[in-house]
Order: structure tokens, then C-alpha cells, then sequence
């Protein structure tokens, strides 16, 4: 088979958290099916570590760091009438990296890896375009401004962008979309919905390693008789501190009525300020980043995900399901799972009575709490594994859809 170009935002290394899960997994298969070139950037010194894993699966890299402050970025794009999220992501040696490997490999295929990525494919390019935008950023960012955060910035922000996903799945042979949800999402904002090509394609778990059996439990979460609820994620991230903030506001004083030293644990990595200065707040422990986060799922009594604003699969919702936990989630972030509400999570909605609600209940019967785990598990191995993700690349990259070759 001839060769694929990938281009990420993020190393696809180590896969730790929701994007480069799925870029990671999506690289893996990719390169089962050929030589792959892989170009992408890095931030922290962990980041930069992964040169050796690529050289590993890719036939040539590029990982360039990518130091460009916000600030900065976000100056260049308002003179240039560009969302800043791709002026962020803009680096002329990328541009030199793409230009080269074209130029020196028989690349039929560009993979590109969220929406910051596809100012590097040429206008020039005769091959193959997959474009993975996961979900509808520009639309996460129009929910920011509605919620009240940074209005104009964040309407300017979804604005440009919406213009760019509409560019980019024109240009592409095909877009995917994490759910059929996300794809009608695009549909419905895109002038013609017929010109674009989209194709839900949707994240898998691995379920051996996210497997209970073998998983010690957390001692600190063993301790008392109170029930331990547990929220993981990246959480440096809006979505994810708004709704961590929202359990220790609006959920945890009303649950600590009925079960005084119910505790909340927040679980991942770079927690922000306004997080850390409120542990101990309403029974809320901070953690930060702890090297597996799997004792601490497997030690909870509930799994929550209150998230008020959410795009896409969320593999946080996976992760737990997978560790055979029971989990009370709102309707976003149930969104590209096709499971059902009280048999293998239960959805509250996004308001406190209802959250509170589920979440009591499941206390309150911890034989159907137990079952709904066991269920939650049985689904996201029959159903969510990362092989059948994988299986959808060969045609995804095989031959050319049949509108690219008559244009």
C-alpha cells in the first residue's frame, strides 16, 4: 500500500488523555496498514520524550515544539482575521516537514487529526484527505460565549472556526465525526450538506488494561463508610473545571445532608488555582495528576460526569464503564455511547434535583449500583473495542471515493 502522511496537534504519545487516546489508537491502526509519516507538536519535556516511540511506528517524524504564547498567538490572529486556535497551532518548519515528505515519498493519503492541523495540507495536493475533526469545535466555543466566558472572544473564536471546519470538510474526501450526533451538528451548520462527505466513526476503550480484576484498590478512598464519588479529567480544561465546580457548589452540600462525610475526589492532571484552593470544600479532595488512574475509579463508589457543556465520546465515561463502576452522567456527555439509561449508566440531567436524584438512589441500592457496573462493563466490551475503530481505517484510507476521482 502506498504511504500516509498523519498530522496531529498533539503527540499521539503518551496516550493519557481524550485526544491523544484516540490519535494514539488512530496512528496504531494506521500504521498497520502501511508506512506512516507522522507530523505533530509537543509542549512539555514529556511531550518531547516521545521521539523514540515514533521513530517506533512512523517511517519519518517531526515533533516540533511548540512554545508560541497565547498572548502572542492571539494578537496574530485578530490582525489577521484567524481563529486563534490555528494561529496557535502555525509553524513554518510543519510547513517544511509536509513540503519535503510529499515531495520525497509516494504519500496517497493525508490523515489530519483535528481542525488546527489542516492549514498544512497544500493547496496543491492530488491524494486522498481524511480529516478527523472529532467534534464541532467552533461550536464548543459559541456554548463558552452563551455560558458567559469571554463572550466576544469566544463567539469571534467559534465564528472563524466554523468557517474553517466548512473549508476543510470541502477539501477532504471524507470528515469524521466521533458520533452520528456530531455529524448532524455539522450538517446542520455547513451552507450545503450534501458537498461535504461525513462518516460518524466513534472512540473505542481498552478494555484489558481499564479491567478491574487485576487493579488494586485506593486506600484513601477505602477508609469510612460514606460514600466516595470520583470525577476524572484533564483539569486545565473548561468543561471539565465547570463541572467540578458545579458538583462542589450545587451537588456535594445537598448529598452531604443525607451522608455527612461523603467525599468528592478530582482526579487528573494540571488542576487550575480556582480548583485547588477548594479542597477540602464540601467534602472535595483535589489529587492532580496520580500515576494510574484506575485504583481510584475502581475504589469509587459513583463515577460522575456532570459535564455542562460537552463534544463528542467521553472517554472518561468509557474508562469507568470499562472498570465495571456505575456511573451518573448528564446527556452530553452520554452523547456517541448507545447505551441505555438505568441499565448501564444513568443519566440525570443537568440541573442539581435531577443529579442529586440519580445519584442517591444508586446509593441507596448498592445491589443495582453493582449490577449497573457489571453491566457498564459487558457493554464497552462487546460493544467499544478499539479493533472495530481500527477496522474502519482500511476504507477509510483505501481507494478514493468515487467523487474525488471524477472532479
Amino acid at each position: 500500500m502506498s504511504e500516509i502522511l498523519f498530522l496531529a496537534h498533539r503527540v499521539p504519545f503518551p496516550p493519557d488523555r481524550g485526544d491523544k487516546i484516540r490519535s494514539h489508537h488512530l496512528l496504531k491502526g494506521l500504521a498497520k496498514l502501511g508506512p506512516v509519516h507522522v507530523g505533530t507538536f509537543g509542549e512539555t519535556a514529556l511531550d518531547m520524550a516521545q521521539k523514540p516511540a515514533l521513530a517506533g511506528i512512523a517511517k519519518t517524524h517531526a515533533l516540533i515544539h511548540r512554545a508560541k504564547p497565547l498572548p502572542l498567538a492571539g494578537a496574530e490572529a485578530l490582525l489577521r482575521v484567524r481563529p486563534v486556535s490555528l494561529t496557535a497551532f502555525e509553524d513554518a518548519t510543519m510547513h517544511r516537514y509536509v513540503a519535503k515528505t510529499l515531495t520525497n515519498h509516494p504519500v496517497e493519503t493525508i490523515f489530519v487529526f483535528s481542525g488546527q492541523m489542516g492549514q498544512y495540507i497544500p493547496d496543491g495536493y492530488r491524494g486522498r484527505v481524511v480529516f478527523d475533526l472529532c467534534d464541532v469545535d467552533s461550536a464548543k466555543f459559541e456554548a463558552y460565549a452563551e455560558a458567559g466566558q469571554r463572550r466576544w472572544i469566544n463567539r469571534r473564536e467559534g465564528r472563524l472556526l466554523a468557517r474553517e471546519e466548512e473549508r476543510l470538510a470541502h477539501r477532504a474526501d471524507v470528515t469524521l465525526l466521533i458520533s452520528e450526533n456530531e455529524a448532524e451538528l455539522f450538517r446542520s451548520r455547513v451552507d450545503d450538506p450534501t458537498a461535504v462527505r461525513l462518516r460518524p466513526l466513534g472512540n473505542g476503550i481498552d478494555a484489558a488494561f481499564f479491567d478491574p480484576a487485576p487493579v488494586a484498590l485506593q486506600p484513601d478512598l477505602e477508609e469510612g463508610e460514606d460514600p466516595q464519588l470520583v470525577f476524572t479529567g484533564q483539569m486545565d480544561y473548561a468543561p471539565n473545571i465547570a463541572a467540578a465546580e458545579w458538583m462542589i457548589e450545587e451537588i456535594m452540600p445537598a448529598l452531604r445532608k443525607t451522608y455527612a462525610r461523603a467525599r468528592f475526589h478530582i482526579v487528573g492532571r494540571a488542576p487550575v488555582k480556582s480548583l485547588r484552593d477548594r479542597h477540602g470544600e464540601n467534602g472535595t479532595r483535589v489529587w492532580g495528576e496520580v500515576p494510574d488512574v484506575r485504583p481510584y475509579l475502581k475504589s469509587a463508589d459513583l463515577v460522575v460526569a456532570p459535564l455542562l457543556i460537552a463534544r463528542g465520546v467521553q472517554n472518561k465515561v468509557l474508562e469507568a464503564m470499562a472498570m465495571a463502576r456505575p456511573v451518573v452522567l448528564t446527556p452530553g456527555a452520554a452523547t456517541g455511547i448507545d447505551a441505555c439509561d438505568g441499565e448501564h449508566f444513568a443519566i440525570a440531567r443537568a440541573e442539581p434535583a435531577s443529579m442529586l436524584a440519580r445519584i442517591e438512589v444508586l446509593l441507596a441500592e448498592p445491589e443495582r449500583a453493582r449490577a449497573m457496573g457489571r453491566a457498564a462493563r459487558r457493554f464497552v466490551v462487546d460493544r467499544m473495542s478499539w479493533d472495530g475503530v481500527e477496522a474502519a481505517l482500511a476504507e477509510l484510507v483505501g481507494k478514493r471515493a468515487s467523487a474525488r476521482d471524477a472532479a
